[in-house]
């Protein structure tokens, strides 16, 4: 038997403000089409923005590229960057060759998965293929049982005999390790870990007990298999980011922005690159909660429409959702603690194309940064959203980008044409039937962190940024029946106006188990006082150095922790709506 359900686990969110003594504050969210900046002069307090188009097939080129806006690159000390290379890789299945290494008996988890399916009607649906390949996954004898206690010793020489088996496969770029109830003692996967790094000095190794400590099997090993599949190609993209950075004069500390909304280092995006999953989307949520802030304005929608995809939000009494259910796609479960984010791909560049029963259809598939749509006049042919909303005269040609970059009118109406033949239609007509469709997909998800969760959409604002947010804000305001909307000041940077808000930011999580009528209060003191000095200690190894005073643990208040910037020295411990509702009927 795999491991048993239990309650939820403890977790702790440390988060602390880094004092920015530098010149220029710098975020950048690179995006599918457009990658934008945001710079902030911590001497005049001056604000600037710009953008370039993306570059897929090099991201660090458009970065650089950007920063040249700058006459004296030393004068950028602070760089906070939001990135989907995390997720890109998943999606585009571009990630490592991975084996997977778990206790004798279960190596088939990744596989077994779940009884749920995406579409349970749907006799043409196919499963999507896990991370990992079964030829790819190996046992080793060892068992830890549920108290902790050891039942059978880690074989050593059976790791060695997997470390010489992946040495001979010959294709193998990560390891991710993963044993039954290491959440409760990690010894034989950390020791397993160590006899791997040794055998396979050149190969990157995940162990579950540091990228999810937490009960389910089955999504612990799917968030490390993540974390091992995208590790090398996060660590070369950062990598050559660091050397360009110090080629270019830059020398001061880069950060990467979590999914979680914190920011972490460049080297412990490095040691565990999942956490970068959502990076780029949260941006535009820690914006949203700062115009809350500002506005008087508690509960928010965030619509974030870029060129590529759309990401939507709420802002709850002035506070972002979080969530550990994630699913970057079916079958490939994230449980790490992140900003609730619903993203579908709903984009300025997403493709109006006509399927096999003759339908008008828009996305998910997008004309991107190259070729882009079509009156960017780099050669794309087929008709996007984009070329939509400038043949119905809902953007200044003369304008767009700031007036930097021209769009052509006869290369969008050639390419709706082309469409709109076979339809019997206009090119005008089809042009607002494209953006029918596409306020319909994006009302669809409006709907999904809304109504689906029980929210009343008459309750809220909607907050619509991103490069063509606000020229579909009134449209979505009207048919998903948000009575009023904001538009913030250069909608288009939104996000990465966010990533200068960040604040440091450590999730650190265990499961024990223990029910309410059992509750053992030294227990949970004592796993609560570990995993504080564990944040501590990961916020003090990336630069974060502050004093904690000695707090009472009080024994129903263990949910979370927040150490807040600006009253560094107090920890605030608060109850999480959904873990308060994930004890109802525990005996």
């Amino acid at each position: 038997m795999g491991e048993p359900p239990g309650p939820r686990g403890l977790a702790l969110v440390l988060t602390c403000g880094r004092v920015v003594l530098a010149d220029y504050l710098v975020g950048i969210d690179v995006g599918g089409t457009f990658t934008d900046f945001v710079s902030y002069n911590s001497k005049t307090r001056a604000i600037d923005v710009w953008k370039i188009l993306s570059t897929p097939h090099d991201p660090n080129e458009g970065v650089l590229g950007g920063l040249g806006h700058f006459e004296a690159p030393s004068d950028i000390r602070n760089i906070r960057l939001g990135t989907t290379v995390a997720t890109n890789a998943i999606l585009e299945r571009k990630g490592a060759t991975v084996a997977y290494v778990t206790t004798e008996g279960f190596r088939d988890i990744p596989f077994i998965q779940r009884g749920n399916r995406r579409s349970h009607y749907d006799i043409t649906w196919i499963k999507p293929k896990p991370l990992v390949k079964r030829r790819h996954c190996y046992e080793v004898s060892e068992r830890i049982m549920a108290d902790g206690t050891v039942h059978v010793p880690l074989d050593e020489d059976g790791v060695r005999t997997i470390a010489q088996q992946i040495r001979e496969d010959g294709s193998i770029e990560a390891v991710a390790l993963n044993f039954l109830f290491s959440y409760v003692t990690p010894d034989h996967e950390r020791r397993a870990k160590e006899i791997l790094e040794e055998e396979l000095p050149d190969i990157p190794i995940s162990i579950s007990y540091d990228v999810l400590p937490k009960w389910k099997e089955y999504e612990r090993a799917s968030t490390t298999i993540a974390d091992a599949y995208v590790k090398p190609v996060v660590n070369s993209q950062i990598a050559n980011l660091r050397e360009r950075f110090k080629a270019s004069g830059i020398t001061d500390q880069a950060v990467v922005i979590k999914s979680n909304g914190g920011e972490m280092t460049l080297e412990a995006a490095q040691r565990t690159p999942i956490q970068m999953t959502v990076s780029g989307p949260t941006g535009g949520v820690i914006a949203g909660k700062h115009v809350a802030k500002l506005s008087g304005i508690s509960h928010l929608v965030t619509l974030d429409m870029g060129g590529t995809s759309t990401d939507t939000s709420t802002i709850v009494g002035g506070k972002e959702n979080f969530t550990t259910d994630y699913e970057v796609e079916f079958g490939v479960p994230i449980q790490i603690p992140m900003i609730d984010i619903r993203t579908i791909g709903a984009g300025g560049g997403s493709i109006a194309w006509i399927d096999k029963g003759g339908m008008l259809r828009v996305g998910p598939e997008s004309a991107g940064a190259n070729p882009g749509p079509a009156c960017y006049g780099s050669g794309g042919e087929r008709p996007a959203v984009t070329d939509a909303n400038l043949l119905l005269g809902r953007i200044n040609p003369e304008n767009f980008l700031g007036g930097e970059m021209a769009l052509d009118m006869q290369a969008a109406e050639k390419a709706l044409a082309s469409v709109a033949g076979p339809l019997g239609r206009t090119a005008e007509e089809t042009a607002l039937a494209i953006v029918q469709i596409a306020n319909n997909n994006m009302v669809g998800a409006l709907r999904s962190v809304l109504i689906e969760r029980g929210l009343d959409p008459r309750d809220f604002a909607l907050l619509a940024f991103g490069g063509a947010g606000p020229l579909h804000a009134a449209d979505l305001m009207n048919d998903a029946g948000i009575p009023s909307g904001v538009i913030p000041n250069y909608p288009g940077h939104f996000s990465a106006f966010g990533f200068i808000l960040t604040d440091a930011r450590v999730d650190v999580q265990r499961t024990v188990q223990m029910t309410s009528k059992r509750f053992d209060q030294d227990r949970a003191s004592e796993v609560m006082a570990a995993l504080i000095e564990t944040g501590i200690a990961e916020l003090k190894a990336q630069g974060y150095v502050k004093n904690i005073e000695d707090l009472p643990l009080a024994g129903d208040a263990l949910s979370r922790a927040e150490l807040r910037a600006g009253d560094p020295d107090r920890l605030r411990f608060l109850h999480r709506r959904d873990d308060a509702q994930g004890l109802a009927g525990v005996p």
